[in-house]
């Protein structure tokens, strides 16, 4: 979507900058800034991805601890 929007010089000429460093667009530039800036601002966004890889890493976790539990089984005398 196209939009029209006023940005102080500074900030323009900043992001114009780091465009042509990085090779990108500034509208990618722009885009980019205003997506990491509504993730922060929006808090259940953000509770919800840490949820998220919370419940990765307990999984994960949770194979590890399955297979080190077997792996001592397996060693142990009876």
């Amino acid at each position: 979507m196209k939009t029209a929007v006023s940005i102080p010089d500074e900030v323009f000429a900043q992001a114009d900058k780091l465009a042509r460093r990085a090779g990108v667009s500034r509208s990618q530039i722009f885009s980019a800034a205003l997506r990491e800036y509504v993730a922060r601002h929006a808090p259940e966004d953000v509770t919800e991805a840490m949820d998220r890889i919370a419940d990765e890493l307990a999984a994960s976790e949770a194979d590890f601890a399955v297979a080190a539990a077997r792996r001592l089984l397996i060693r142990g005398e009876w």
